[in-house]
């Protein structure tokens, strides 16, 4: 089990994680093979925002052998299957288990200020003093909303993917979907299954096959190196880490999920949500362009993935290279919606998500409210961040990303605390 502290927390420890999710339990596991001194924060539970924060039909975007931790994988019976919430719980519940990590549930840290040598963590349960700091608090805190949904009408009932948990919830009448990528799409098709009717609003994305000659495209992703591009490697990084999650489900049957396969089923596409005026929303016209872009891409990852397997030879392709239909725009897209007419009764915003840094007293924070980091490095001494997408490498958010990020990160701050003390540890206080 866990080793859970129940004890009234005032101590000092040489490294405090925030945040008992993969990342900060992967963090965990490998300051322990170093002998280092640690304790793990959690505001709610361990996997607390799998737990609370996700809706009923969740399922991984990764295949169940792509799901390891440090000395930990996936041993069920469907290796090539996606993972249903309440499996991605218990899988990251073992794993803490099996780590014994020293995770202090329930309590909520409200601030961290800079000491001249480390930090003073506040909590609700006391303070804790830290040489270094690692912020595994997520990336998915607070859904974003735009500031046009101040614009909505009052009967307009609105939810983020915080707030939804499935159709039976939602107010009769149609629903606009604002936001296409892997969370847009899975909405907006389990939706109209239904019977309601849906608009989708798109916006940029990225398009991907979940299969590919016979394999998860997550597969070639990994054997191709593409998962493991490093951050230093991207010409803009600030840019690739906004990319949307790509357009995925996760299903027995392995089904692509993409724009074409909702309009077939009577998904109404639209551009992206540009305005709302007088009741009426506003669609952007470059819905035409931003398809077509996303179409490109997919083919020059394709087209990678193909000349890849050229290169070597690769023997376990079992079809053919192929290129999929471009995705289907009407030919004039629909550029507003009234809302006066009883068409939508919900809008359900699926436009991403920003940390919650209020509590950090650090000067670190961008003026977009991100901690500036160089890899996970934070701007400041002894602090690292770890789960935001694209951190060290384009795995980085994905479960079986954690590992190759904190074993980088975790190396960081032995060297830290080895520069900070001749390599003597400080010891919790009891």
């Amino acid at each position: 089990m866990s080793r859970k502290i129940a004890r009234k927390a005032i101590g000092t420890v040489d490294v405090l994680i925030i945040g008992a999710g993969h990342s900060g339990l992967a963090m965990s596991r490998l300051l322990t093979e170093r002998c280092i001194d640690h304790v793990i924060l959690e505001r709610g539970e361990v996997a607390n925002s799998w737990k609370t924060e996700r809706w009923d039909s969740l399922k991984l975007l990764t295949p169940n052998w792509q799901s390891r931790l440090p000395g930990f994988a996936y041993s069920g019976p469907d290796m090539d299957g996606y993972m249903r919430m309440s499996e991605v719980i218990d899988f990251i519940q073992d794993y803490a288990d099996f780590t014994r990590a020293p995770v202090m549930s329930g309590t909520t840290v409200t601030s961290v200020q800079p000491l001249e040598r480390g930090y003073r963590v506040m909590t609700n349960r006391g303070e804790w003093r830290t040489r270094a700091l690692v912020i595994a608090s997520g990336a998915f805190n607070r859904p974003l909303v735009p500031a046009v949904g101040d614009a909505l009408p009052g009967d307009i009932k609105q939810l983020t993917l915080h707030d939804y948990r499935n159709p039976e919830h939602l107010a009769e009448g149609g629903v606009l979907v604002v936001g296409s990528s892997a969370s847009g799409l899975q909405l907006a098709a389990e939706i109209h299954a239904s019977g309601r009717p849906v608009t989708l609003a798109v916006g940029e994305h990225v398009r991907m096959p979940r299969v590919y000659r016979g394999k998860d495209i997550q597969y070639w992703m990994h054997v191709t190196g593409l998962l493991d591009e490093c951050y230093d490697q991207v010409d803009d990084i600030k840019r690739a880490r906004g990319v949307p999650s790509p357009q995925l489900i996760g299903s027995k049957e392995r089904r692509t999920l993409d724009l074409n396969a909702l309009s077939a089923e009577g998904v109404r596409l639209c551009g992206r949500l540009a305005g709302v005026r007088d009741g009426r929303i506003q669609f952007s016209g470059g819905l035409r362009n931003v398809c077509k872009l996303a179409d490109l891409k997919m083919n020059r990852m394709l087209d990678t993935i193909d000349g890849w397997i050229s290169a070597t030879g690769s023997g376990e392709c079992t079809e053919p290279a192929r290129r999929y239909a471009p995705t289907r725009v009407d030919s004039t897209p629909r550029l507003g919606l009234d809302l006066s007419g009883g068409e939508i009764s919900t809008v359900l915003w699926a436009t991403g998500y920003r940390p919650d840094y209020s509590w950090l007293e650090v000067p670190v924070l961008d003026r977009k409210g991100r901690i500036r980091h160089d890899g996970g490095i934070a701007d400041a001494p002894g602090m690292v961040v770890m789960g935001l997408p694209y951190l060290r490498r384009r795995k980085s958010s994905f479960i079986h990303g954690a590992e190759d990020d904190a074993r980088d990160l975790s190396q960081h701050l032995a060297r830290f605390l080895d520069l900070t003390t001749g390599n003597s540890l400080i010891r919790m206080a009891v």
